[in-house]
Protein backbone atom coordinates (compact mmCIF):
# COMPACT_ATOMS: atom_id res chain seq x y z
CA UNK A 1 0.00 0.00 0.00
CA UNK A 2 1.47 3.32 -0.98
CA UNK A 3 2.42 5.93 1.57
CA UNK A 4 -0.07 8.37 -0.03
CA UNK A 5 -2.96 5.96 0.45
CA UNK A 6 -1.98 5.25 4.08
CA UNK A 7 -1.73 8.96 4.83
CA UNK A 8 -5.15 9.54 3.24
CA UNK A 9 -6.77 6.83 5.33
CA UNK A 10 -5.22 8.24 8.49
CA UNK A 11 -6.56 11.70 7.69
CA UNK A 12 -10.05 10.29 7.10
CA UNK A 13 -10.01 8.54 10.48
CA UNK A 14 -9.03 11.78 12.25
CA UNK A 15 -11.81 13.75 10.50
CA UNK A 16 -14.46 11.17 11.44
CA UNK A 17 -13.25 11.09 15.04
CA UNK A 18 -13.38 14.88 15.20
CA UNK A 19 -16.93 14.98 13.85
CA UNK A 20 -18.02 12.38 16.39
CA UNK A 21 -16.37 14.37 19.19
CA UNK A 22 -18.08 17.59 18.02
CA UNK A 23 -21.49 15.89 17.96
CA UNK A 24 -20.97 14.51 21.47
CA UNK A 25 -19.95 17.91 22.77
CA UNK A 26 -22.94 19.51 21.05
CA UNK A 27 -25.32 17.02 22.66
CA UNK A 28 -23.72 17.64 26.05
CA UNK A 29 -24.02 21.39 25.59
CA UNK A 30 -27.70 21.15 24.65
CA UNK A 31 -28.41 18.95 27.67
CA UNK A 32 -26.93 21.53 30.02
CA UNK A 33 -28.69 24.44 28.33
CA UNK A 34 -32.20 22.92 28.29
CA UNK A 35 -32.29 20.68 31.31
CA UNK A 36 -34.36 22.47 33.99
CA UNK A 37 -32.97 22.41 37.49
CA UNK A 38 -35.03 21.27 40.51
CA UNK A 39 -37.76 23.70 41.62
CA UNK A 40 -37.36 24.88 45.20
CA UNK A 41 -40.40 25.41 47.41
CA UNK A 42 -39.16 27.74 50.10
CA UNK A 43 -42.52 27.88 51.89
CA UNK A 44 -42.54 31.67 51.65
CA UNK A 45 -45.32 34.22 52.04
CA UNK A 46 -47.26 33.28 48.91
CA UNK A 47 -47.06 29.58 49.76
CA UNK A 48 -48.37 30.07 53.28
CA UNK A 49 -51.09 32.58 52.53
CA UNK A 50 -52.27 31.54 49.11
CA UNK A 51 -51.60 27.85 48.34
CA UNK A 52 -54.03 27.96 45.39
CA UNK A 53 -52.04 30.70 43.67
CA UNK A 54 -48.72 29.11 44.58
CA UNK A 55 -49.69 25.73 43.11
CA UNK A 56 -50.64 27.40 39.84
CA UNK A 57 -47.34 29.25 39.82
CA UNK A 58 -45.34 26.05 40.37
CA UNK A 59 -47.12 24.34 37.46
CA UNK A 60 -46.19 27.22 35.16
CA UNK A 61 -43.47 29.47 36.64
CA UNK A 62 -43.63 31.84 33.70
CA UNK A 63 -47.28 32.74 34.37
CA UNK A 64 -48.24 35.14 37.16
CA UNK A 65 -51.75 35.98 38.37
CA UNK A 66 -53.02 38.62 35.96
CA UNK A 67 -56.79 38.09 36.19
CA UNK A 68 -59.22 36.65 38.76
CA UNK A 69 -59.56 32.85 38.91
CA UNK A 70 -62.71 31.41 40.49
CA UNK A 71 -62.55 28.56 42.97
CA UNK A 72 -65.00 26.69 45.19
CA UNK A 73 -62.05 25.52 47.28
CA UNK A 74 -60.41 28.88 47.83
CA UNK A 75 -57.14 28.83 49.78
CA UNK A 76 -57.39 25.05 49.70
CA UNK A 77 -60.44 25.09 52.02
CA UNK A 78 -63.55 23.12 51.09
CA UNK A 79 -66.62 25.35 51.18
CA UNK A 80 -64.71 28.62 50.85
CA UNK A 81 -65.87 30.14 47.56
CA UNK A 82 -64.51 33.11 45.63
CA UNK A 83 -61.55 33.93 43.43
CA UNK A 84 -57.83 34.54 43.53
CA UNK A 85 -57.10 38.08 42.39
CA UNK A 86 -53.86 39.88 41.39
CA UNK A 87 -51.62 41.30 44.13
CA UNK A 88 -52.73 44.66 45.51
CA UNK A 89 -50.07 47.35 45.79
CA UNK A 90 -50.27 50.86 47.19
CA UNK A 91 -48.18 54.01 47.32
CA UNK A 92 -49.13 54.21 51.00
CA UNK A 93 -46.56 52.41 53.13
CA UNK A 94 -48.09 49.42 54.88
CA UNK A 95 -51.09 49.04 52.58
CA UNK A 96 -51.51 46.25 50.05
CA UNK A 97 -51.98 42.48 49.90
CA UNK A 98 -49.34 40.19 48.40
CA UNK A 99 -51.68 37.26 47.76
CA UNK A 100 -55.31 38.44 47.95
CA UNK A 101 -58.53 36.55 47.43
CA UNK A 102 -62.10 37.80 47.06
CA UNK A 103 -64.45 35.71 49.21
CA UNK A 104 -68.11 35.46 48.17
CA UNK A 105 -69.42 32.51 50.20
CA UNK A 106 -68.34 30.73 53.38
CA UNK A 107 -69.59 27.21 54.10
CA UNK A 108 -72.80 27.93 52.18
CA UNK A 109 -73.29 31.36 53.77
CA UNK A 110 -73.24 34.21 51.24
CA UNK A 111 -71.47 37.52 51.83
CA UNK A 112 -73.35 40.70 50.92
CA UNK A 113 -70.33 41.74 48.84
CA UNK A 114 -67.15 40.07 47.71
CA UNK A 115 -64.69 40.63 50.56
CA UNK A 116 -60.98 41.01 49.78
CA UNK A 117 -58.50 39.58 52.27
CA UNK A 118 -55.55 37.22 52.53
CA UNK A 119 -55.92 33.47 52.95
CA UNK A 120 -55.14 33.48 56.67
CA UNK A 121 -58.05 35.83 57.30
CA UNK A 122 -60.32 33.89 54.94
CA UNK A 123 -59.52 30.68 56.84
CA UNK A 124 -60.33 32.37 60.18
CA UNK A 125 -63.64 33.63 58.75
CA UNK A 126 -64.46 30.10 57.61
CA UNK A 127 -63.77 28.69 61.10
CA UNK A 128 -65.89 31.41 62.72
CA UNK A 129 -68.89 30.71 60.50
CA UNK A 130 -68.67 26.97 61.14
CA UNK A 131 -67.82 27.05 64.83
CA UNK A 132 -69.35 30.34 65.94
CA UNK A 133 -72.17 31.65 63.75
CA UNK A 134 -73.96 28.43 62.82
CA UNK A 135 -73.97 26.90 66.33
CA UNK A 136 -75.17 30.21 67.85
CA UNK A 137 -78.07 30.57 65.40
CA UNK A 138 -78.97 26.90 65.13
CA UNK A 139 -82.29 26.39 63.35
CA UNK A 140 -83.72 29.78 64.29
CA UNK A 141 -85.31 31.44 61.27
CA UNK A 142 -84.37 28.47 59.12
CA UNK A 143 -80.65 28.91 59.77
CA UNK A 144 -77.95 31.31 58.58
CA UNK A 145 -77.90 32.28 54.91
CA UNK A 146 -75.86 35.49 54.77
CA UNK A 147 -73.42 37.91 56.38
CA UNK A 148 -73.71 41.67 55.93
CA UNK A 149 -70.17 42.88 55.22
CA UNK A 150 -69.62 46.44 56.45
CA UNK A 151 -65.96 46.65 55.41
CA UNK A 152 -63.09 44.55 54.10
CA UNK A 153 -59.91 45.71 52.32
CA UNK A 154 -59.43 49.47 52.29
CA UNK A 155 -56.24 51.48 52.70
CA UNK A 156 -56.87 53.74 55.69
CA UNK A 157 -55.55 54.50 59.20
CA UNK A 158 -56.95 52.77 62.29
CA UNK A 159 -60.42 54.01 63.23
CA UNK A 160 -60.11 56.58 60.42
CA UNK A 161 -57.90 58.72 62.65
CA UNK A 162 -55.40 60.90 60.80
CA UNK A 163 -51.82 60.06 61.70
CA UNK A 164 -52.70 56.65 63.15
CA UNK A 165 -51.02 53.44 62.00
CA UNK A 166 -52.40 51.64 58.96
CA UNK A 167 -55.47 49.58 59.82
CA UNK A 168 -55.42 45.81 59.38
CA UNK A 169 -58.08 46.51 56.73
CA UNK A 170 -55.28 48.11 54.69
CA UNK A 171 -53.29 44.88 54.88
CA UNK A 172 -56.13 42.59 53.80
CA UNK A 173 -56.27 41.09 57.28
CA UNK A 174 -59.64 42.34 58.55
CA UNK A 175 -63.37 42.13 57.97
CA UNK A 176 -66.34 43.92 59.58
CA UNK A 177 -69.75 42.23 59.93
CA UNK A 178 -72.83 44.31 60.75
CA UNK A 179 -75.64 41.75 60.50
CA UNK A 180 -76.55 38.09 60.07
CA UNK A 181 -79.28 37.09 57.60
CA UNK A 182 -81.54 34.11 58.20
CA UNK A 183 -83.45 31.94 55.72
CA UNK A 184 -86.87 33.40 56.67
CA UNK A 185 -85.71 36.94 55.88
CA UNK A 186 -84.89 37.91 59.47
CA UNK A 187 -81.86 40.14 59.96
CA UNK A 188 -79.91 39.96 63.19
CA UNK A 189 -78.44 43.46 63.42
CA UNK A 190 -75.43 44.14 65.65
CA UNK A 191 -76.61 47.71 66.24
CA UNK A 192 -80.27 46.93 66.85
CA UNK A 193 -80.20 43.49 68.44
CA UNK A 194 -77.10 43.41 70.65
CA UNK A 195 -79.14 44.53 73.69
CA UNK A 196 -82.66 43.54 74.76
CA UNK A 197 -83.55 41.45 71.71
CA UNK A 198 -84.47 37.84 71.09
CA UNK A 199 -81.28 37.67 69.01
CA UNK A 200 -78.97 39.25 71.62
CA UNK A 201 -77.83 35.93 73.10
CA UNK A 202 -76.97 34.45 69.70
CA UNK A 203 -75.04 37.56 68.62
CA UNK A 204 -73.07 37.63 71.86
CA UNK A 205 -72.35 33.92 71.63
CA UNK A 206 -71.01 34.10 68.06
CA UNK A 207 -68.94 37.16 68.98
CA UNK A 208 -67.33 35.32 71.90
CA UNK A 209 -66.57 32.42 69.57
CA UNK A 210 -64.49 34.75 67.40
CA UNK A 211 -62.05 35.31 70.28
CA UNK A 212 -59.03 33.14 69.56
CA UNK A 213 -60.14 32.41 66.03
CA UNK A 214 -59.09 35.95 65.12
CA UNK A 215 -56.21 37.94 66.60
CA UNK A 216 -58.48 40.93 67.33
CA UNK A 217 -62.18 40.69 68.22
CA UNK A 218 -64.12 43.92 68.75
CA UNK A 219 -67.83 44.67 69.07
CA UNK A 220 -70.36 46.80 70.97
CA UNK A 221 -68.94 48.15 74.22
CA UNK A 222 -65.32 47.66 73.15
CA UNK A 223 -64.12 51.19 72.38
CA UNK A 224 -67.07 53.23 71.15
CA UNK A 225 -66.07 52.70 67.52
CA UNK A 226 -67.70 49.30 67.02
CA UNK A 227 -71.25 49.72 68.29
CA UNK A 228 -72.84 48.73 64.99
CA UNK A 229 -70.54 45.94 63.78
CA UNK A 230 -68.09 43.20 64.69
CA UNK A 231 -64.48 43.87 63.74
CA UNK A 232 -62.27 40.82 63.24
CA UNK A 233 -58.66 40.76 62.14
CA UNK A 234 -55.71 38.39 62.16
CA UNK A 235 -53.13 40.73 63.68
CA UNK A 236 -50.79 39.05 66.15
CA UNK A 237 -50.53 40.40 69.69
CA UNK A 238 -47.78 39.62 72.16
CA UNK A 239 -50.23 38.64 74.88
CA UNK A 240 -52.38 36.49 72.58
CA UNK A 241 -55.80 37.33 71.17
CA UNK A 242 -57.28 40.76 71.94
CA UNK A 243 -61.00 40.38 72.66
CA UNK A 244 -63.42 43.15 73.64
Amino acid sequence: MSRVLIAGLGLLVLVLAGCSSDRSADRSSRAVAYSPGPQQDRGGLLSRLNPFQNAAFRSNPSRAVTSPRASNRLCGIRGLTGEVIPPITSQVAGCGVAAPVRVTQVDGVSLSQGAIMDCETAAALHRWVRQGVKPAVGRSGGGVTGLQVAAHYVCRPRNHRSGARVSEHGRGRAIDISAIQLADGTEMSVLRDWHDSQHARALQQMHRAACGTFGTTLGPGSDGMHEDHFHYDTARHRGGGYCR
